[in-house]
């Protein structure tokens, strides 16, 4: 019997000892469990986004509103639209050179110059001249699939879908010909478009514009407008541009970006804060704009021609 009581008494201990463990570990289970829970919480505090959800979904109140050249595409419409015309031989070889040097200017420098888009214009409304606003539009869509689609920037691209999808309409703000730009806004699945409007008679080009070119202050002009007429809150808005002539378009709204900047527009953005998006690759494209690597050869032999032509001229 004390052999059997020797027994019990471990046998008890033992339990004891099992239950001591056990109710260890629980307390141990739910001190680490509340520690893991502020770790969690505190990791979360510093996930948090320094700014709120942008776009905010179901604000029909808000728009957004995208520069084409260098923002949206790859370049300017107006050069790409001309090299399809040239094409279906609207215009002869040397008109071509001047849209070519205009748009390796653009590529090269990353900047908008006045005087080169001047000389665009010009060009492209004594080309369009006498011809029906129709038959442009067809030839139009023709040259996007050509010279366009493949030159879109996804980035901004997946900014322009964000909007879209919290519901807001989203504009594409250029100088391009309003014919032009609505082919692209259309392609894109965006709103609508504002543009350089070409004067038309019943339905035939005239050579002349209505009002002047879309750029600089008149994009801010036409935002405005379109903003009143759509009922849009501008300090809900946004606008998205590569160039600092577009400086005023981006001051109208509350939410300015600046993608793909050129310099004097990266200097401005960062003295006021204003988000940066760059879809560039590569450090020397980050810092002019060009495409890296498969885009260089092009613009290599293109600059070539383009020199050998200024040689010629003088």
């Amino acid at each position: 019997m004390a052999a059997l009581g020797w027994l019990t008494t471990r046998r008890r201990s033992a339990t004891a000892r099992s239950v001591l463990a056990g109710e260890a570990a629980a307390e141990a289970a739910r001190k680490t469990s509340r520690q893991l829970e502020r770790e969690r919480e505190e990791a979360a505090v510093e996930a948090e986004p320094a700014e709120p959800d942008f776009p905010v979904h179901g604000d029909t109140e808000a728009a957004a509103f995208f520069d084409l050249d260098n923002t949206v595409m790859q370049g300017a419409a107006i050069f790409h639209f001309g090299r399809g015309l040239y094409k279906r031989k609207f215009f002869q070889r040397r008109e071509l050179a001047r849209f070519a040097w205009a748009q390796i200017w653009f590529r090269l420098a990353g900047v908008e110059d006045p005087e080169h888009m001047q000389d665009a214009r010009d060009s492209a409304l004594s080309i369009v001249k006498g011809h029906r606003v129709s038959e442009l539009m067809s030839i139009g869509e023709e040259i996007y699939d050509e010279y366009m689609a493949d030159r879109i920037w996804p980035g901004t691209r997946a900014l322009a879908q964000a909007h879209l999808d919290a519901g807001q309409k989203v504009w594409l703000v250029t100088a391009a010909p309003v014919e032009t730009a609505t082919i692209i806004a259309r392609r894109l699945g965006l709103t609508g478009a504002l543009g350089t409007v070409a004067e038309s008679v019943d339905g035939v080009y005239t050579g002349k514009l209505v009002g002047e070119l879309l750029h600089g202050p008149a994009k801010a002009e036409a935002v405005r407008a379109l903003a009143a007429a759509e009922g849009l809150d501008l300090a809900r808005c946004a606008a998205y541009s590569d160039s600092h002539n577009d400086i005023p378009m981006l001051s109208l709204v509350g939410h300015p970006y600046a993608v793909n900047p050129d310099a004097k527009l990266r200097k401005h953005a960062r003295e006021r804060e204003w988000r940066l998006r760059d879809y560039r690759t590569g450090r020397k494209a980050a810092k002019v704009g060009i495409p890296a690597a498969a885009g260089v050869g092009a613009l290599a032999g293109g600059t070539a021609a383009a020199l050998a032509l200024h040689r010629r001229r003088r």
